[in-house]
């Protein structure tokens, strides 16, 4: 289900000089991006990897479990199924629309309503 991640953005210097990195991602549904991210960290020559997420799915964590078993994890709470969609239910919504603020109350309600749509204003003039 779903699409592959996409990398928007890689500034990691050409050498590692880390003896531990810690990945933080708030919720973990099928795991593609954490896999990508754990495998771009392990070939840029990272040692020591520590996963933190706020939720997760079982069939995420899994996976990365399987495929990276050295891969440390520390997650507040792992949720129940995935739906056809990749979604994860029962989840929390969308941790990037609450964090930066792009989705109003009124737009939960009613996603089809963009007049509610709330854009941060950007820093520059």
């Amino acid at each position: 289900p779903g699409h592959a991640p996409v990398q928007y953005f890689n500034r990691l210097p050409r050498k590692c000089e880390s003896d531990v990195v810690f990945v933080l991602d708030p919720v973990i549904a099928s795991s593609k991006t954490t896999m990508a991210v754990i495998g771009i960290l392990k070939k840029w020559g990272v040692p020591k990897i520590h996963l933190v997420s706020v939720l997760a799915s079982s069939e995420g964590l899994a996976i990365i479990q399987e495929a990276h078993p050295d891969v440390y994890a520390t997650i507040g709470m792992v949720d129940g199924g995935l739906t056809s969609g990749g979604i994860l239910l029962p989840g929390m919504g969308d941790c990037g629309d609450r964090l930066f603020g792009t989705i109003s109350s009124t737009q939960e309600e009613d996603k089809d309503d963009d007049s509610a749509l709330v854009v941060p204003p950007g820093k520059r003039k």
